[in-house]
């Protein structure tokens, strides 16, 4: 079986570089990492990931921007986009799904869980 090449789009240099150890040590997954939307955006047409982590309060371009450009464009709009957020509220989770995001993981998270949390939505066997 292919390992898995998981996109982190996250501003914060710490939480990219927790899942990408996370994901790397526990279930041997590749991961990519973006600063930016836009740096994002790029990655995800080259990389074709299976999945992109997406955070919503990122400067410049922002996650909801981000998710709208990804679905917009014919060669990243079947990625599954998660969400990794500190926004989980109500109003915010309802926002999240008229986008059409598939799911979301709160921040703070638990690395030791984000790989199976990932696998869950997904439908990933592990």
């Amino acid at each position: 079986m292919t390992a898995k090449c998981i996109l982190v789009i996250d501003n914060e240099l710490y939480i990219q570089e927790v899942v990408q150890i996370a994901l790397e040590t526990i279930k041997n997954w590749r991961v990519v990492t973006a600063s930016s939307g836009a740096e994002g955006l790029l990655k995800a047409a080259k990389e074709q990931p299976d999945v992109i982590l997406l955070d919503m309060m990122m400067p410049d371009m922002d996650g909801a921007t981000t998710f709208q450009k990804l679905q917009a464009n014919p060669c990243t709009q079947a990625i599954p986009v998660l969400l990794l957020t500190a926004k989980v509220q109500t109003v915010d989770q309802q926002r999240y799904q008229t986008l059409g995001v598939q799911a979301t993981i709160a921040k703070p998270f638990d690395p030791l869980q984000l790989p199976t949390q990932i696998a869950d939505v997904l439908g990933w066997q592990l």
